[in-house]
């Protein structure tokens, strides 16, 4: 069964269809609601809040140039999307890169599905790029060129002394050599991967090897360097040493909770039947392990930032804090994404059944989106931030468009390595 083939049917493309024509009438439902301040949910929160925002203001951009139009609320939203799918699809790639360089035999009938994840990241360039043209001044306080004029009214001296990192020629350029090097290691993986299919040797497996040690080696720097852009930016005055490792942890878990959303798909419809009981345990694990990790980054972070109590730094967590419109989501990114899974997925036979591995992954996936959306609004909307139609609108026709994209790309190849050297292995393994 080594040449088997997902058939992408027009059935499952109807539903996706249909999932994103519900999507987009969210959106637009909530858009005129926001629009005619109806459905603003941002509404006054009392003298508290008002001040605290302006703290925030006066701390990490937002001020005389923050946005909290409509328009804006659809920036920050495109912009949460954005970052949130390009992750997923890249963890797909680091994901097949990482079984090559530690020549893991279990995972041989799986590597197409994340692999499939890379086609995303042209579209995700692209949709990062325009953007960023479009709205970045309404997201980044730092692209205002009045915060640079020394002696003018709104001179920001912090500001103004990362400007040989944060001006928009050299911002764009890190974003254009992001996407391409990763789209080119993405294109000579792929490259290699199905021309094993053809070539029974194992030099296409061993220079494999080689080309997932060099893209793991660049994702591990330029995923740092994509976080501090394209997060930590936002609250220009804030200072982070561990947001790389965060936004990192974050990615990762929803693709892995992702990719094994999906091998459970595939099996249940009759695919994969190379894969048991045994593989969605260390699939299950996987989650299990790297939700605790992430809990482990966001302690570490917010432990630091509290016991320094330096204005820069706690300020980040008093906006969201100290906020009726964000301190909810505060607390809830951490039941979703930490005490939910730990305790749903903490026994052996948890992780190695399909009904746990359903419920847990799509929470997993909804709570770090909703993490994403904590990280970028409150430094873009401050106290004018919302959360309703809009949001679930827009980010349902993102995920069905990244699925489109996936499972078209599935569709084109054999879902499973023909000559992978240790298929085998795979078949038998056992834990």
């Amino acid at each position: 069964m080594t040449n088997e083939k997902f058939n992408f049917t027009a059935s499952l493309k109807k539903k996706l269809i249909i999932t994103g024509i519900v999507g987009v009438a969210l959106f637009v439902i909530g858009l005129a609601a926001v629009m005619m301040g109806g459905g603003h949910e941002e509404a006054s929160h009392g003298a508290e809040a008002a001040g605290h925002a302006a703290e925030a203001a006066s701390h990490g951009g937002g001020g005389e140039h923050g946005g909290s139009s409509w328009l804006t609320r659809i920036f920050a939203n495109l912009w949460i999307n954005n970052v949130y799918f390009t992750g997923v699809a890249l963890i797909g790639v680091f994901f097949v890169a990482i079984q090559y360089v530690a020549q893991a035999g279990w995972s041989a009938p799986i590597k197409r599905i994340p692999l499939a994840f890379g086609n995303w990241l042209p579209i995700a360039g692209i949709l990062m790029l325009v953007t960023w043209l479009v709205a970045s001044h309404d997201l980044f306080h730092w692209t205002h060129e009045d915060l640079y004029v020394e002696g003018g009214p709104h001179y920001d001296e912090i500001i103004a002394g990362k400007k040989a990192y944060l001006n928009t020629p050299f911002y764009l350029a890190r974003m254009v050599i992001y996407f391409s090097i990763w789209f080119l290691f993405f294109r000579w993986i792929r490259k290699e991967i199905l021309a094993e299919d053809l070539d029974g040797s194992t030099q296409h497996w061993r220079k494999l090897i080689g080309i997932s040690a060099g893209f793991i080696v660049f994702f591990a720097v330029s995923s740092s360097m994509s976080a501090w852009d394209w997060i930590l930016s936002i609250d220009t005055h804030w200072f982070s040493t561990m947001i790389g490792w965060y936004v990192f942890a974050s990615w990762f878990v929803t693709g892995l909770a992702t990719i094994t959303l999906i091998i459970v798909y595939l099996k249940e419809s009759g695919y994969l039947p190379q894969v048991n009981s045994n593989h969605l345990h260390d699939l299950g694990k996987f989650v299990f392990a790297f939700s605790i990790f992430w809990t482990y980054i966001w302690v570490s972070q917010y432990l630091l930032i509290y016991y320094a109590n330096i204005p820069e730094e706690s300020v980040y967590f008093m906006e969201r804090l100290n906020s009726d419109q964000y301190a909810p989501a505060f607390y809830v990114i951490l039941i979703m994404n930490f005490f939910f899974p730990f305790l749903a997925l903490m026994t052996r036979d948890a992780k190695r059944h399909v009904m746990f591995l359903k419920i847990v992954c799509p929470v997993v996936i909804l709570g770090h989106w909703l993490d994403f959306y904590l990280m970028v609004t409150p430094g873009t909307m401050k106290e004018a931030g919302g959360f309703g139609f809009l949001e679930i609108g827009m980010a349902m026709i993102f995920g069905v468009a990244f699925l489109f994209v996936v499972l078209s790309s599935l569709a084109k190849v054999p879902l499973v390595a023909k000559n992978h050297p240790m298929l085998e292995e795979s078949i038998h393994h056992h834990i």
